[in-house]
C-alpha cells in the first residue's frame, strides 16, 4: 500500500482548527488554506533531489545546490486551486497542471470537465492537490487522468482525509503517496466528511450560502 504520511505541526493544528470553525469568513479561509498547504507542501517536498552546483560568495567559492527535479502541480478544480501558492512559494518554477472534476450529487461519482496537463510530465514530480480526500473518487480519477498522458511519480495531498478515501486511493493506486494535515471520523450519508470544515470550494471563493 502507499505510504500515508501525517503531518504533525503545532502551526498546522492551529489552522486546521480556524478551517474548521464555521464563523470563519471566505477570506480568512482562504488564506487559511494557503498557509497550511504550504506546511504540507514542506513535507510533502522534503525528499526532493538535488544536485551540485558551483557557486561565487562575496567571498569565495562554494558548492550549492538546485532542484534536480522539475515540479507539477496540480489542482483538482475548483477547491484545489485554493492550495497553489502553499506550493509556489516555496518552488515558483513549478508547473501548474488543471483538472476539473465535479462530484455528481446523485451517484456521488467524479465527473471530469476540464484538463490542461503540461507537457513533459512524464519525468516530473507530481504533486495533485485538493483540500479534501472523501470518498476519494475525484483522487482516484485525476491520478489515473495523468497516468494517461505519462506522469509516473506522484504524491497526493490534502488538508484532511477520510478513511474511506484514503482505503480507495490506496487501492486505486498503491503507488501513491498521501500527504495529510488530519485523518477525520469517516463519511456521512452524503459522502461529507465528518467532522470536516464544509465545502471547501464554497468556503474559498465565498459561493456558499
Amino acid at each position: 500500500m502507499s505510504a500515508l504520511i501525517v503531518v504533525d505541526h503545532p502551526l498546522l493544528k492551529r489552522d486546521l482548527t480556524l478551517l474548521r470553525q464555521k464563523e470563519t469568513t471566505h477570506g480568512q479561509f482562504r488564506q487559511i488554506v494557503a498557509e497550511a498547504a504550504a506546511i504540507l507542501a514542506y513535507e510533502a517536498m522534503r525528499d526532493l533531489k538535488v544536485t551540485p552546483m558551483a557557486i561565487e560568495t562575496p567571498l569565495e567559492p562554494t558548492t550549492g545546490y538546485k532542484l534536480a527535479e522539475e515540479i507539477v502541480v496540480v489542482p483538482i478544480l475548483r477547491a484545489g486551486l485554493g492550495m497553489v501558492d502553499g506550493f509556489v512559494r516555496f518552488v515558483p518554477e513549478a508547473r501548474i497542471g488543471h483538472l476539473g472534476m465535479q462530484r455528481d450529487e446523485r451517484t456521488k461519482q467524479p465527473v471530469d470537465y476540464y484538463s490542461n496537463i503540461p507537457g513533459g510530465i512524464e519525468a516530473a514530480r507530481v504533486f495533485v492537490v485538493d483540500p479534501m480526500l472523501a470518498t476519494g473518487g475525484s483522487a482516484v480519477q485525476a491520478i489515473h487522468h495523468l497516468k494517461t498522458h505519462g506522469a509516473r511519480r506522484f504524491t497526493f495531498v490534502c488538508l484532511i482525509a477520510a478513511p474511506e478515501g484514503i482505503r480507495a486511493l490506496q487501492q486505486a493506486h498503491p503507488d501513491v503517496r498521501i500527504v495529510t494535515a488530519a485523518v477525520d471520523r469517516g463519511l456521512d450519508e452524503n459522502a461529507f466528511i465528518r467532522p470536516g470544515l464544509g465545502d471547501a470550494g464554497d468556503r474559498i471563493f465565498g459561493t456558499g450560502s
